[in-house]
């Protein structure tokens, strides 16, 4: 996997841009990951349904996907997505996110997401998305994902009851969120 370029580096991980070769590994890591997943998030777990949504992230517009690799081994690791993304006064995007299990625990997502909130506040004329603002709504029972954001300096900004049809039912969402402002040195961002 050496052959791939990252988008941006860090220590331990490598952001890189969603590829259709992707969809065996990702789809198997996926179906492996089915109980770490559930209930909070369904990717795709056949490459017939990795396409239509790895297509979605290749082609860009409101979404930007963000596969995370493992440095030393380009392995697969997880992904994050910036969607929903709304320009105009707004400059802002969703996150969506999560980690296989055999990454799960090892801290790789906390720098992950670090990378990504670097390349969603760059300037696009310097190949970032250019955003002002992130959110990340997450179910009030998923603590590792609040523990995730509140470590990467995501503020609580509210409960949004019957936020999104997740696993058959309306559920309710924490709201999280963070701004280009907040990241800027002096801030506590880490």
């Amino acid at each position: 996997m050496s052959y791939l370029t990252y988008l941006v580096e860090g220590e331990r991980v490598g952001l890189r841009a969603f590829r259709l070769a992707d969809g065996p590994e990702f789809t198997a890591r996926a179906h492996e990951s089915r109980n770490l997943h559930h209930p909070w998030l369904f990717p795709p777990t056949t490459v017939e349904e990795y396409e239509p949504y790895a297509t979605g992230l290749i082609e860009g517009g409101a979404r930007a996907g963000f596969l995370v690799c493992e440095r030393e081994t380009g392995a697969i690791a997880g992904f994050v997505n910036v969607n929903n993304i709304v320009r105009g006064a707004f400059q802002c995007g969703a996150l969506g996110y999560g980690a296989f299990a055999h990454a799960a625990g090892r801290g790789l997502f906390g720098e992950a997401l670090g990378l990504v909130l670097g390349q969603a506040f760059a300037p696009s004329r310097e190949g970032g998305l250019g955003l002002h603002r992130l959110e990340a709504n997450i179910q009030p029972g998923n603590t590792a994902s609040i523990a995730l954001v509140r470590g990467r300096g995501f503020r609580l900004e509210g409960l949004s009851p019957d936020f999104l049809h997740i696993d058959g039912a309306w559920r309710d969402h924490e709201r999280w969120a963070i701004t280009a402002e907040m990241t800027a040195p002096g801030h506590g961002f880490t």
